[in-house]
């Protein structure tokens, strides 16, 4: 039986997520704000992006709700431009990981988004309303020089910006924002260096709890999720310490078939941060022995005293790649941090509730 969207009281991590008109959630790379009482979901619009023509992201949707579960959508704030191809909003171009963050100083938000291209640069626009109309403000932007990967925005209580972004696949580099949120400061910071695929570090995820500042990373073989690793700082900047794998009991090696995009720690519950995460090829499911297959394929790149078989080299044959894929029909996986051990780790749930009924009809009538 399909619940009516008003009926839909729990998160089911790894399920198909509709809309309050029954479609298909399409806010990938994610981020989330809360503001008056309603917690606004944004991400790339991928119900296009089949593999099988040059679409890549279809603009930038947005989504509202006032319980975490039930979701309104709110259309695509940010538009695709598709008569100029050459333009960085063109649904060929790779628009990803849109962030957002509502500066005080200038009354404005901020957006970042980072364009995967060979040549990987971020785009910033601005709007003085969350759902728009945004303004360019600066294209093919390359902090300290590089070329860009996934990133993540983070504000403190004074107001101050922060950018974490994979670098050059190199590294990750923290570093401060100006006053405006649309530079970078000089001092920064290049961490988790010398590492090569599948190893480097991406999908960086900043949060904190109890004054420790946390990043969630992710491996590097595209759309293939493989092992996170958490690490940790007193200072926003790091240096990071990694502490190690956040996905408890994951048979897979692969954070549960899923690549985190986002934490959000909710302003009305203490102890709730979201962990918001994608599943971008769901029919493609990973176990540890493909991982390892994998693993081996890829390492053998640069390492020749790794030896993949012919069976690995079959299970790397048949893995999407990042062009082939039809991420249209991605999911999500949504989990609570678990915050009782000794670092911040994420469990599997079949089904969990954000909210009991009690707390939401308080919230609404607030």
């Amino acid at each position: 039986m399909v619940l009516k969207m008003s009926e839909k009281k729990m998160i089911y991590p790894g399920e198909i997520m509709l809309d309050t008109e029954g479609k298909r959630i399409q806010a990938h790379g994610a981020g989330m704000i809360y503001e008056n009482g309603t917690y606004y979901w944004y991400g790339e619009n991928k119900e296009f992006t089949t593999g099988k023509d040059e679409i890549w992201t279809w603009g930038i949707r947005f989504y509202s709700s006032k319980d975490l579960v039930n979701w309104k959508d709110e259309g695509l704030v940010i538009q695709p431009d598709i008569e100029d191809k050459g333009s960085s909003l063109h649904p060929s171009k790779h628009v990803d990981r849109p962030h957002i963050l509502y500066n005080k100083k200038t009354q404005k938000y901020v957006c970042w988004v980072k364009l995967s291209e060979e040549d990987g640069y971020f785009l910033i626009m601005t709007s003085e309303n969350l759902l728009g109309p945004y303004k360019m403000e600066k294209d093919h932007f390359h902090p300290f020089d590089t070329s860009v990967g996934d990133f993540d925005l983070w504000q403190d209580e004074n107001g101050n910006g922060y950018l974490y972004f994979e670098h050059d696949h190199a590294g990750v580099i923290s570093t401060g924002l100006t006053e405006d949120f649309l530079d970078v400061q000089g001092e920064h910071l290049d961490m988790f260096t010398g590492l090569k695929p599948p190893y480097t570090r991406e999908g960086c995820t900043h949060f904190v709890y109890k004054e420790k500042h946390y990043l969630f990373t992710s491996g590097m073989i595209g759309y293939i999720p493989n092992p996170s690793e958490i690490a940790v700082s007193d200072t926003p900047l790091g240096p990071y310490e990694v502490l190690g794998n956040p996905h408890r009991d994951d048979s897979s090696s692969a954070s549960f078939n899923s690549q985190i995009s986002y934490v959000f720690h909710d302003p009305e519950r203490e102890d709730l941060y979201l962990v918001m995460a994608d599943r971008w090829v769901p029919e493609y499911v990973v176990t540890k022995a493909k991982y390892e297959s994998l693993e081996r394929v890829i390492t053998f790149q640069y390492n020749s005293e790794i030896h993949p078989t012919e069976a690995d080299y079959k299970v790397a044959m048949d893995a999407p790649f990042l062009g082939n894929a039809n991420t249209s029909i991605a999911d999500y996986v949504w989990l609570p941090l678990n915050l009782d051990g000794e670092y911040p780790t994420i469990e599997w749930k079949e089904e969990w509730r954000p909210y009991m009924e009690e707390e939401i009809v308080e919230y609404l009538a607030k």
